[in-house]
């Protein structure tokens, strides 16, 4: 089963996030990455036009989710389940603070 979010810089486009059978893993869009005003989503995830891919949550997206009782309302709220880190990702990283929005891919997208 794959999931997959686009990954917004600044409300632009700037790659896909996913997880699969086989882990996790980041890719920045080709349009963006010949933009001149293309920048790292992250200092620990340069641009590059090979796949970041990782068995675990990319660090950088998981430290997107909220943790404490910021978390706990999002659980409670959307009926989440804390231990599935690419929903949590998927679900309440639309609006975080600062330049990164992750918004999920419906698969009729």
């Amino acid at each position: 089963m794959e999931r997959s979010g686009k990954v917004l810089y600044k409300n632009q486009l700037a790659g896909i996030v996913w997880q699969d059978d086989e882990g996790y893993g980041f890719t920045y869009d080709a349009a963006y990455l010949n933009s001149p005003s293309a920048v790292a989503v992250s200092l620990t995830i340069p641009l590059r036009a090979e796949p970041y891919l990782s068995k675990t949550m990319i660090p950088f997206f998981d430290g997107l989710i909220p943790e404490g009782w910021l978390l706990d309302i999002a659980v409670k709220n959307w009926k989440l389940n804390p231990a599935d880190r690419m929903e949590l990702l998927l679900t309440v990283c639309k609006d975080c603070i600062g330049a990164v929005s992750v918004e999920g891919i419906n698969k009729e997208d």
